[in-house]
């Protein structure tokens, strides 16, 4: 089932001891309909504050309600800032995270004067002015496979830091930024570390193609600072054998 959230009042996907997450109300949720435990499996564990369009999350079932009608009667379970997109069945084996895919996040920056109230749960603002063409720059060094290891969390613990950037863009409407990201995975705080280290570039305070010398340095030191989390959007994921 695809999944849509506004991560504002949860403490990420996962389930954990300090807090509600997205995970623990669907498994809720899910073993209330349903009448047997649930535990669902998520493509991407997002953070605390992170929003989502479109998460990916498959569970077990001996029910016999129609796979596509569970969306319908889940929705109907679920708080206001939770809403399943749409379900189906899919082969016993398969798992939303070891699957080729394609994942997009959003990064969003409000850059003006002054705070706007009615985007301040999705965007992150910043009142200094910021170039876009250098930010613009800056991004395009990230497209292609490399070694993102320096914009991966410290204390993160992962196998291999190499991905492949797709795409990435940054492009400017009105009073926001958005910082755009495709790949096919991505490290531990990884796109708000890219959203940080553009945002340095915009500000003047980083050169555009040091991109190149913050990827070879392999350093978490070397990149920018975390963007703050609510500025963060997964817009969704794209898999080799449609799903959904």
């Amino acid at each position: 089932m695809v999944v849509a959230y506004d991560g504002t009042n949860y403490c990420g996907w996962q389930v954990q001891p300090n807090g509600i997450t997205i995970e623990e109300v669907l498994n809720r949720s899910l073993s209330n309909l349903l009448g047997e435990k649930i535990e669902v499996m998520g493509a991407s564990r997002t953070d605390s504050g992170v929003h989502s369009l479109g998460n990916v999350a498959v569970f077990d079932t001996n029910t016999r309600m129609p796979a596509d009608k569970i969306a319908f009667a889940l929705n109907q379970r679920l708080p206001e800032d939770i809403v399943v997109q749409g379900s189906c069945e899919v082969p016993s084996d398969w798992h939303p995270r070891y699957q080729e895919s394609t994942k997009t996040y959003e990064y969003r920056i409000l850059n003006r004067t002054f705070r706007m109230p009615t985007r301040r749960l999705d965007t992150y603002f910043y009142h200094y002015p910021l170039d876009v063409e250098q930010m613009s720059e800056a991004a395009s060094y990230l497209v292609g496979t490399h070694d993102f290891a320096s914009f991966c969390a410290a204390n993160a613990q992962v196998k291999s830091t190499v991905r492949t950037i797709y795409s990435c863009t940054a492009q400017k409407e009105n009073d926001i930024i958005t910082i755009r990201v495709t790949g096919n995975g991505f490290l531990y705080n990884m796109v708000r570390i890219i959203a940080g280290t553009l945002i340095e570039v915009g500000a003047g305070k980083r050169r555009p193609e040091e991109i190149k010398d913050i990827l070879a340095a392999e350093n978490r030191d070397a990149a920018g600072p975390t963007a703050p989390a609510q500025g963060l959007t997964m817009m969704g994921i794209e898999y080799e054998q449609e799903t959904t």
